[in-house]
């Protein structure tokens, strides 16, 4: 099992400057990941931060800490220009880059610019756009004349560090989110409310596990990841779930779990483990 915290980037924790100061506190007291959340969060009143620009700084202020997206919708983002980003932040990293990607929660954070909001339409692109960013990452010469992109013999310059692509985790739990998990290297999904109440059983979350396995045809390791809240020593909780398939463990620090000092101190106090 390892051991991250999940940042939700809303509210204070819109300002990088927090974050990179609970992602320092947490690589000084042993967690091994840093993973932030992706929305537009001002299109319905929330205050938001930009992840690339939140995790370069992490990049910059540790040096063994992993750092996600819990999750990127690629859908409203244009997946070329993510290929780009995320191989440079790969380079910053030396290689530390863990992308989770996913359709986009929030309807709302695409129509109100009007973009396609439909479910059927974001998985579409979702997929399209997964294709081109791996082709991209590896360092293929592009040709790609699809439904929803158009790339015409590009090969992306840098590259990141990690080959063939970082890691690739999809989020979500409908069974077409699942079967797409299958296919790349890892499933990332929430397992706690704001009331700081787990939401997922370790038997839900084993036969989830269970179904990704059998539409996984990809050889090598498969990642799943949860959020959850825990407090330091207790571990019977993380490791009912890690006997259930978890493999990463993300403690879920926001603004209603408690103020600045008080999440910092959980932090401090290490993985659950400890």
């Amino acid at each position: 099992m390892h051991y991250g915290i999940e940042v939700v980037t809303l509210g204070d924790y819109a300002d990088p400057r927090l974050v990179v100061q609970l992602a320092q506190a947490a690589e000084a007291a042993g967690w091994e990941g840093v993973f932030i959340w992706d929305h537009l969060g001002f299109t319905w009143g929330a205050p938001s931060g930009d992840p690339w620009v939140i995790l370069a700084a992490v990049a910059q202020a540790t040096r063994r800490l992993k750092l996600g997206t819990a999750v990127m919708p690629i859908p409203r983002r244009r997946p070329f220009v993510v290929a780009n980003a995320v191989a440079t932040l790969d380079l910053l990293s030396e290689g530390r880059v863990i992308f989770g990607a996913g359709l986009g929660g929030m309807p709302e954070e695409f129509s109100a610019f009007g973009e396609p909001a439909g479910t059927r339409e974001r998985a579409g692109r979702l997929d399209e756009g997964l294709d081109i960013l791996s082709r991209l990452w590896a360092g293929e010469k592009v040709d790609h004349q699809g439904q929803y992109y158009t790339v015409n013999g590009v090969t992306l310059a840098p590259l990141p560090r990690q080959q063939p692509h970082p890691p690739i985790w999809i989020g979500g739990e409908s069974r077409p989110a699942m079967r797409r998990a299958a296919r790349w290297d890892g499933w990332i999904i929430g397992g706690v409310n704001e009331q700081g109440q787990i939401t997922k059983t370790p038997a839900q979350l084993a036969g989830q596990v269970a179904y990704i396995r059998q539409h996984r045809a990809k050889p090598g390791p498969f990642e799943v990841a949860m959020s959850g809240y825990s407090n330091p020593g207790e571990s019977s909780l993380p490791r009912e779930f890690e006997a259930a398939g978890l493999t990463w463990w993300l403690e879920s620090l926001h603004g209603f779990r408690g103020d600045f000092a008080e999440l910092r101190a959980r932090v401090m106090a290490g993985p659950p483990t400890i």
